[in-house]
């Protein structure tokens, strides 16, 4: 399995930024799909997840109904939309596949599969 994140890059606080991270050796179906991001000098935190069955979506609670993660099984992907950034969003971010139990889904530790991350950087 082999995932490709793409799509950061420099925005303005208060703009947007749609993420993607392509799969491959996989279909979506197997798996729950997560994003993460790491900010310098910061422990990776939890960003967002939709599960495989049934698609429901949990955010962290930092992302105030201004993140949505979905995906798309005719292209394999998996994105981020991001509105309304804020320079405390300046981070790597990374999507994660894995197969955690409910109680983990925001755990990075329960996710297999990493892609390499994609840089987001918001200017205030």
């Amino acid at each position: 399995v082999q995932l490709q994140a793409s799509g950061g890059g420099l925005v303005q606080a208060g703009g947007s930024l749609r993420l993607s991270c392509a799969a491959s050796g996989t279909t979506l179906s197997n798996y729950d799909w997560a994003w993460f991001r790491q900010a310098p000098g910061k422990d990776k935190e939890f960003v967002a997840a939709i599960r495989r069955s049934g698609g429901r979506t949990y955010y962290a609670a930092f992302v105030k109904g201004r993140f949505t993660i979905s995906r798309d099984n005719a292209k394999n992907t998996i994105s981020l939309q991001t509105n309304n950034l804020e320079p405390e969003g300046t981070a790597v971010y990374y999507c994660a596949a894995g197969t955690p139990i409910l109680s983990s889904v925001r755990e990075d530790w329960a996710y297999r599969h990493w892609g390499q991350g994609t840089q987001v950087t918001v200017s205030s």
